[in-house]
């Protein structure tokens, strides 16, 4: 009995590595792999382009341009107590009270400019604190006193009540539960203060192109995976697929863990060399701070931290692929059409993007549980998408996991039943 199983699992590898083979001896699938290659340059080199200002009020760019920033970063990093704000009102007061900073000239305002790059990213989180829920102000800071400082922290709890509570709330506001509302209030005041600061430029940037990528990888992936359970029949060669010994068996399966194999290695090893070369740039520091300290991140619920997003981008876009990957595989063997199938993944991805910012309550909430969520985490990890399960209120991205990691093992054997039946016309 031992032998047979062995036999039959050194067969089945055999499968998979030929269809594997077929899948990549095609030139359109070349080609596609090399566009996927030419996006992971493309996009990491515009996540490490960064621009200093030099002391002559001139940009820099580059490996050096970067250590320079990093270099005046470090002079603030720490918690981000009452002292320390002062001293950057204080700092800033400073600065801008200089002749380079009051002249009109654009060069000289440059050399202003490089004296504050060391605290912008606190500057920006004084502009999201006292600029109100729904307002950036870059410039509120200078008008702030020392003694300010004091409300930096209550400043976000209270607009966000402010903003719940406003009779002229937005549509998100305005379709909250109570329930939901106190369950925002309540993550908000969680967040445990004061927030340590850290350089975190390579969070960041790799938080911005990330989702890009894993979205221009999924079509990518779909033009591969959709010719899998339909080349037999494009070649006329399905009767004698299914009429072989294993055709409608471990045929079958070689083909689903080909798909499964193809989408896991290619999705891992692009996201792994993107993160690779973008942190292994701009640097890794800052890993353990809150995302709040960044521009996107101060008006999240989720209390976490940089390293903790990049974990969730990097798995919520694996589980999403994947489960696009495996409705695409069901399509083509229920179609035994290729170029029906193809089209799977760029239905799933386009069609909420073009629907999204609908005045509707209702659609809003249907696209916020689609799968495209997972392999866009920034957007719900910055918005108040919510879902109360048991009374219980908790953010959608608790759901979405488990939900489509579900999902995704359900369709398993779904997708190899659906083609080991698959009749031959």
């Amino acid at each position: 009995m031992y032998f047979y199983i062995t036999l039959a699992r050194k067969q089945v590898k055999k499968m998979v590595y030929y269809e594997i083979k077929k899948v990549f001896s095609k030139t359109s699938n070349k080609i596609a792999v090399l566009i996927l290659i030419f996006l992971l340059g493309l996009l990491s080199s515009s996540a490490v382009h960064v621009e200093y200002t030099n002391e002559e009020g001139n940009h820099e760019s580059g490996i050096s341009a970067i250590h320079k920033l990093k270099e005046m970063k470090k002079e603030w990093e720490g918690e981000l107590t009452e002292e320390k704000l002062m001293q950057v009102i204080e700092e800033n007061a400073r600065i801008q009270a200089t002749p380079e900073a009051q002249s009109k000239d654009i060069q000289q305002q440059n050399i202003a400019y490089n004296w504050m790059q060391g605290f912008e990213d606190i500057r920006t989180m004084f502009a999201n604190s006292y600029g109100g829920f729904r307002e950036h102000d870059y410039f509120v800071i200078d008008y702030l006193k020392p003694e300010d400082a004091a409300k930096f922290y209550s400043n976000r709890v209270e607009s966000l009540k402010e903003y719940l509570n406003s009779p002229e709330a937005d549509i998100v506001s305005h379709f909250l539960s109570e329930k939901e509302k106190a369950f925002l209030i309540k993550q908000y005041e969680e967040m445990e203060t004061p927030l340590k600061y850290e350089d975190f430029m390579g969070w960041d940037e790799s938080e911005y192109y990330a989702p890009m990528l894993i979205m221009f990888m999924c079509l990518i992936l779909g033009f591969l995976v959709a010719g899998i359970f339909s080349n037999e029949t494009k070649l006329k060669a399905d009767s004698i697929f299914f009429s072989a010994y294993h055709g409608r068996k471990q045929a079958v399966l070689a083909k689903l863990v080909a798909g499964l194999v193809i989408v896991t290695g290619l999705y891992w090893l692009v996201m792994l060399l993107f993160s690779a070369i973008v942190l292994g740039i701009l640097g890794t520091s800052g890993a353990d701070c809150m995302i709040q300290t960044s521009l996107g991140g101060w008006k999240s619920f989720y209390n976490i931290t940089f390293l903790q997003r990049h974990l969730l981008i990097l798995f919520g876009g694996y589980i999403g692929t994947l489960f696009v990957m495996l409705v695409t595989m069901f399509v083509s063997a229920k179609t035994k059409s290729a170029v029906v199938s193809v089209m799977v993944p760029f239905i799933l991805l386009f069609v909420p993007a073009f629907l999204s910012g609908s005045d509707s309550h209702t659609l809003n909430q249907i696209l916020g549980v689609l799968p495209d969520q997972l392999m866009q985490l920034d957007k719900p990890l910055k918005t108040f998408t919510l879902a109360e399960i048991g009374g219980t209120v908790t953010g959608i991205l608790n759901v979405l996991f488990p939900v489509y990691a579900t999902l995704s093992v359900i369709l398993c054997p779904i997708v190899y039943q659906v083609y080991r039946r698959a009749e031959v016309k």
